[in-house]
Parts: C-alpha cells; structure tokens; sequence
C-alpha cells in the first residue's frame, strides 16, 4: 500500500501527522522533549517571589483589622445617633397627635352639649301615644269583624259550590240519560227505516196493536207485514174493499181486527183470522175453517186452513219488528221525558252557577275589607311601636349623650398629663450636631483604611493569580503530554489493522479472478436444464389439451343426463298429482254423500231403489229431478228477501277489501324496498363511521397509554347492523386481549380514548367530563390531561371538566369553584389561572 493509500484509508494518521507540521515538529520524539522542556520551566519559580507572597498576606490582614475596628466604632456611634433621632422624632409625633386628640375631644364635647340642649326642647308628648294606642284597639276590633265576615262568606260560598257540583252531577246524569235514549231512538228508527222503508213505508208501521196481540199479529201476517199500503210499491197492499158474503169464523171467536187498528187494505186479511184462548180451542175449530181462514193464539201459534201449523216456539221476524217499534215507542216517551228533565237540571245548575258566583264575589269583597282592616291594624300598630321607640330612644339618646360628656371631660385631663410628660423627655434628649460631626470624621478615616485594604487586596490576589495559573499549565501539559502518548500508540494499532486488511484485499483479489471461469460453467449447466425443460413442457401441455377435450365430452353428457332426468321427475310428479287430485275428488264425493244420504258409496245403489238387471237412468234427468226436489224444500223454510241485496253489499266488501288488500300489498312493498335502502345506507354509514371511529381510537390509545395497540372488531354476524362490538388492547408489555381482561385502570383509560375517538368522529361545540379522571394515577392523569390540551387548541371545542385531582386542576385555563363561607350560604369563586401566569411572568 502507498502512503497516499495509507493516508486516505487512516484519517488519524493523517490528522497527526498535519498538527506535526504545523507546530514544525518531525516526529514524536521531538514533540515530547519540548513539552519537558516547557514543564521544566514553569515548575522552577522566580527568586523572592515567595517573599512577597508572605508580605503581601501580612499588609492585608493588619489592613483589614484597622478597618474593622473604626467600621465598629462607626456603626456604635451611628446607632446610637440613630436611636436619639428617631426618640426625638416619636416624641415630637407624639405631642402633635395629643394636641389633634385634644382639638377633636373639645370638638366633639360642645356638639354632644347641642344635641343635649336639642333634645330636650324636642321631647315626644305622652298625648300622642295615648291617641295612637286608641286607634289600635279600634282598628284591631274591625279586622276581627272583617275576618269574621270574611270566614261566613267562605262558608256561604263552600255551600253554594257544593250545591253547584250537586246541581252540575244531575244535569250530567239528566243529559246521559236522554243522549242515551237518543241514540237508543235513532238506532231503532234507523233499523225500522232501513232498506226500501224509508221510500215505501211498510204496512206494519201503521198499525195500531193493543197490548199483548203483537205476537198474534207477527205469526198471522208474517213477511207480508214489511210490504206497503202504497199501491206504488213492487209489492204492497191493495185495498179491495169487504167480501159480498165472507164466511164465518168457527166457534163464533172474534176476529184479529176487533184488536187491531189497520188500513183497509188489510180488512179482508184480518176479518178472516180468528184468535182462541188455547191449543185446545184451536184444534177443535180447526177442521171447521173455510178456505183462506186461519186461526192464531196470543203466544204466537198458528192454526191454517190447509193444515199448516206453527207452535209458539217457532221464531217470527215479524214479531221482532213489533217489538222494536213497541220498544220504540216506550223510548221516545221516555225521551221526552229525559229531555224535559235535563232542561230542568241544566235551569238548576245555571241558578246554583249564578249562587257560587254571587258567593264568591261577596268573599272576595269580605277578604278585600279583611285586607284593607288587616293594613289598617299594621299602621296603627307601626304608630304605636314608632311613638314608643323614639320615646324610649330620646331617653336613651339622653343619658348616652351625658356618660360621653364626662367620658370626654376624663379623656382630656389624660391627654394634657400624657403631653407634659412627652415634652420633659424630649428636652432630656441631647443634641445632635455634635454627634453628626463626630460620625463624619469616623467616615473619612475608614474611607482611607479602606482604600489601603483596597490596594493590600489587590496585590495578595495578583500574586496568588500568577500562582494559580502556573499549577493549572503545568496540569495542562502534563494532560497533552499523555493524550500524545496515547494517540502514539493508537496509531501504531491502527497501521497494524492496515496492513492485515491489506493482506485480506489481495487473498480476495485472487479468489475473484478465478469466479468468472465458474459463472461460465453454471450458465452452460442452466442452459441446458432449460432446454430439457422447455420439452417436458410441451409434452404436458399435449396431455393436458387430451384431458381437457375428454373432460367436455364427459360434461355434456351429464348435461344430458341429467335434462333426462328433470323430465322423468316432472312426468312423475304430475301423475302423482293426477293421483292426488282423483283422491281428492273421490273424498269429496264421499263427504257429500255422507253429508246429503248419511251413508256410505256403496249403499247408493240401494238407496236409489234400482233393478240391477235395468238400465239406469239418464243423468239429465236424474239432475233435474233433485234439483226440483231442493227447490221444493227451501220453498218450504222462510225466504231471506234481502238476500240478494246482502250478496251485493259482500260482493262490493269483498271488492273492497281486495283493494286493500292490493294496496297493503303495495305499501308492504314499498316498505321493504324502504327498509332494505334504509338498512344498506345505515350499513354503508355504519361502516365508515366505524372505520373513522378505530382510526381515532388507536390513535388515542397509543396516545394516552405512551404505546401499545388496540383496535376494534366487530362480532357476531356478518352484518353490521346485527353484529356486537368488541374492543380489543394490548397495553406496552402485555399481550392482545378483550377489555374486560384489562385492569381497572387500564379499561379506564381504553374507555377514555374510545369516548374521545367517538366525540373526534362527531364533535360537539362543548364537552362535559364528569370526574373521568378518577381511577387514573398521575401519569395518566398527565398524558390525558396533554389530550385535552391539543383538542383545546381548536377553536371548535371548548371542554368543561369536573374534577377533584389537583394535576387535572393546574393544568386548565380557568378554575371554577363552590365554597360554603357559612353555613347554608354557598359561594362560587373562579380562577383565570393563564391570567395569573400572565401576572406572575410580568412580577
């Protein structure tokens, strides 16, 4: 290696060897002689120099005894001079201020002697009392008459209430009554009015029935009681007038007309229905009826003259509509009645309103003259309790003027024996020019000391300078002379480290020459594993081009199988339901059997009374023959005339609801479609608030815990909406756990930086932290409190915080406290504590 190489790669070297030159030194050897050389130097001192260093220390100790000694013969003298002016100047003080006292006692004896004289040409008359205790007892026996006027007329006015809320309860029960009766009325008009009543009122309507045939009448005209006199009608009544020779009722029994009041159309139909006392009497006349004549009993049974009977237990409509109008006819009385006494109740009330009101209004006038008495009785008493106070008071005010007179007359005889004996001391005191004088003289003689020790001094620390800053150089070269040693032989060590790196370079320098020979080798052997590779490529690629069609061929014919399949399911599942459905019918068919014939298919045959060597019969035939007979049978009941007009009302309520139906099932709908945009917009907003709000919380967390990780997770459910929350921490040196593993602090403090991530995600102008500090130690309080103070800085956030530690306190801007400076009496005190630091740094 060069020197040039040895100097580049050994910079200490080189840094040596430039202080060397610059210093005009050649070596090592050289540099540590002068140093010697140097040290030799110092460490012999001049000749006398220790002398002086003695006399000089001598000169100064004598100087600074003599200056001592005048200094405290000084400061006697000055003291006392001191105490003598300072004596003078309080008695003189003294004597001024016992004068001022004098001046203000006499002052204040001949104004007390004023006021004496004052007030006794203003003494109050015993008259005046006298006349003000009169009118107080007058005044009190007319507020005693008031109050007692005032407590009648509550008791008049408590009465006339009570009657007022009696009178109040009838009327309400009088008008309940009669609205229900009303609405009991128009129910009954609105059901006996109903359908083509209202346009044709029915026959039944205008009848007249005694008491106690209604029955009769319902079982013997039956339906044809809805139908009207009014020959306008679809169907009516027609008025034809008597029979030329109508046949006789059996048995001589009364007619249904002698008992009931009816339109002449209804003539011939009544004067041909007898009524009997009994089934008794009934059946015996019933064989001698005429034809059309029918007879009915009072219980509702009904005799005809074919034969047709009905009993009394057999309902009849029109008897219920008889009794609606019956019932009808009671409830309109009975309104009439209710109306007339709600009318009655509502005139009482109204007068026992008008009662309270007029008793109220004479309380109110007995509570206002009770007041007026009561303000009346204040001021004569106030009256008399004045007179009596400035009575008692000009006494007192008296004989307090007298004892401060004589104590004035005391004060000043004290005051002059005080002065007298301030004035001898005062002229005991000497004078004090003399002992001014002296104490200047005293001050030029130590100011001359003092410029001796002053000179004295100077020297003693010259000599003692030079001294020291001999032993410091010689220090110093002794510490150069060793870091040169040092750096020697850290050279030597470093030129060793060279050369054995050097020997290294060159073993490396040859072990490279020969690599280029093997890189050559290894890039035949690679091209030629390439190419063998290359060819086994493309013969897998062949096979997997074979594989790959196979594959295909065996996919399509699944497919085909499995399109044959779905059909033969198909096929099968429609048969199964031909099958069903047949089985079905066949069930169908039993249960009308059973339900028609009470029997089974198998006794059809007999039932149906055919040969079984004969041809049935045609089935049209057989179809219309029971359709005869059914028509036959419900000819038999009692016909629903309103049917059709019922089946038009469900039709139209069956058309209805499917309307609704169609619009619920539109609204539902719309409602999930609401539902499932509402649901996909809170997921997507729920993510991204969640995603901010983690963001915020690990940074909190590392924040305040000054390290660490934790994040959120959410669990549960895929989504979001229904899934839970779980937090997630690993304080500095534990492990990754759940909140609930964490200590009482640390969840603490998790929860600290969640809320505060929390509020970052949505701010708010202020925030309110109720002793959230509690459960942290000081250097969490301390991190939490460095938080708040960053998020502070915004002008967007201002944080109002509830706190008893006394960190969280000196770290906020403004303190707010409540004191109890008594007891019962609380007081809030604030503290600017920027302002005072303000203060503070300006003091």
């Amino acid at each position: 290696m060069t020197p040039e190489e040895r100097s580049f790669s050994d910079p200490l070297l080189s840094e040596f060897q430039r202080i060397l030159a610059k210093n005009g030194l050649t070596s090592w050897s050289v540099l540590l002689g002068r140093l010697a050389d140097e040290m030799g130097g110092i460490e012999t001192p001049a000749e006398g120099e220790e002398d002086a260093r003695a006399e000089a220390s001598e000169n100064l100790a004598a100087a600074n005894a003599a200056a001592d000694e005048l200094e405290q013969k000084l400061t006697a003298l000055t003291e006392q001079a001191a105490n003598n002016e300072a004596r003078r100047a309080g008695l003189e003080h003294k004597i001024k201020d016992l004068n001022e006292r004098r001046e203000r006692l006499a002052a204040r004896g001949g104004a007390i002697a004023e006021q004496r004289a004052e007030l006794e040409g203003d003494r109050p008359e015993a008259s005046d009392l006298a006349e003000a205790e009169e009118r107080l007892a007058e005044s009190k026996t007319k507020l005693e008459h008031a109050r007692e006027a005032a407590e009648e007329a509550e008791t008049a006015r408590m009465e006339a209430a009570d009657k007022a809320a009696a009178a109040q309860s009838g009327a309400q029960a009088a008008t309940a009554a009669a609205a229900g009766l009303k609405a009991e009325v128009q129910a009954l008009s609105e059901v006996l009015e109903s359908g083509d009543g209202r346009q044709w009122p029915p026959v039944i309507d205008s009848l007249a029935v005694d008491p106690g045939y209604e029955t009769a009448l319902a079982v013997a005209l039956g339906e044809d009681l809805i139908a009207s006199d009014d020959e306008a009608a679809p169907s009516h009544w027609r008025a034809l007038g008597p029979l030329p020779s109508p046949p006789a009722l059996p048995g001589g029994v009364p007619p249904l007309s002698d008992f009931i009041q009816a339109p002449a159309a209804l003539e011939r139909r009544l004067s041909q229905i007898g009524v009997v006392d009994g089934e008794d009497e009934a059946r015996r006349l019933a064989a001698g009826l005429a034809q059309g004549q029918r007879l009915v009993s009072r219980d509702g049974s009904l005799w005809r003259w074919d034969g047709f009977t009905v009993s009394a237990s057999a309902a009849a409509p029109a008897q219920a509509r008889l009794e609606q109008r019956k019932r009808l006819k009671g409830a309109r009385q009975n309104l009439a009645e209710a109306e007339a006494a709600a009318k009655v109740a509502e005139h009482r009330q109204a007068a026992a309103k008008q009662a309270e009101d007029d008793a109220r209004a004479a309380e109110r006038a007995a509570r206002e003259a009770a007041t007026l008495a009561d303000g009346a009785y204040g001021e004569a008493r106030d009256r008399v309790a004045e007179i009596k106070d400035h009575l008692a008071g000009h006494v007192s005010l008296l004989a307090s003027l007298r004892d401060q007179a004589t104590a004035i007359e005391g004060d000043q005889e004290h005051l002059e024996t005080e002065e007298s004996d301030s004035r001898k001391a005062l002229d005991e005191i000497p004078d004090p020019a003399g002992a001014r004088n002296e104490i200047a003289a005293l001050r030029a003689e130590l100011t001359g000391r003092r410029a001796h020790q002053v000179e004295c001094q100077s020297r003693h620390d010259t000599l003692e300078r030079a001294a020291e800053d001999r032993r410091q150089r010689l220090a110093t070269i002794e510490s150069e002379t060793k870091s040169w040693t040092d750096r020697r032989e850290a050279a030597k060590a470093q030129l060793r480290q060279l050369d054995v790196r050097r020997q290294a370079l060159d073993q490396e320098l040859e072990r490279l020459d020969a690599r280029p020979d093997e890189i050559a080798e290894q890039r035949r052997a690679l091209l030629g594993s390439v190419e063998a590779a290359e060819e086994k490529r493309k013969s897998l690629a062949d096979r997997l081009a074979e594989t790959e069609t196979a594959l295909g061929e065996a996919d399509k014919n699944l497919r085909a199988a499995e399109a044959e399949l779905a059909a033969a399911r198909e096929n099968m599942v429609r048969a199964e339901g031909a099958v069903q459905q047949a089985k079905q019918a066949c069930e169908a068919v039993k249960e009308r059997i059973k339900d028609r014939l009470e029997c089974g298919p198998e006794r059809l045959f007999e039932i149906s009374g055919l040969k079984p060597d004969a041809e049935p019969p045609e089935l049209e035939a057989v179809e219309r023959k029971v359709e005869r007979l059914i028509r036959e049978r419900e000819t038999m009941g009692p016909v629903n005339l309103r049917a059709e007009r019922e089946a038009a009302e469900m039709q139209e309520q069956i058309e209805t609801l499917g309307a609704e139906r169609d619009d619920l099932l539109k609204a539902i709908d719309k409602l999930r479609r609401g539902i499932s945009e509402l649901n996909r917009e809170g997921r997507h907003r729920l993510l991204a608030s969640f995603e901010e709000v983690n963001k915020h919380f690990q940074e909190l967390f590392v924040r305040l815990f000054g390290g660490g990780r934790a994040h959120l997770e959410l669990t549960d459910s895929d989504d979001p909406l229904e899934a839970g929350l779980e937090i997630m921490a690993s304080p500095p040196g534990k492990r990754l756990q759940v909140l609930s593993l964490l200590s009482g602090g640390e969840q603490a403090l998790t929860a600290i930086a969640l809320l505060f991530a929390v509020f970052q995600t949505n701010p708010a102008p202020i925030c309110v932290l109720d002793e959230v500090d509690a459960p942290l130690d000081d250097a969490n309080v301390d991190r939490f409190c460095t938080m708040l103070e960053s998020m502070a800085k915004s002008d967007t956030i201002r944080f109002l915080v509830i706190t008893h530690h006394r960190m969280t306190m000196a770290r906020m801007d403004r303190l707010y406290g409540v004191t109890m400076t008594e007891r019962g009496v609380s007081q809030l005190v604030s503290v600017d504590l920027s302002r005072a630091e303000e203060l503070q740094a300006t003091a």
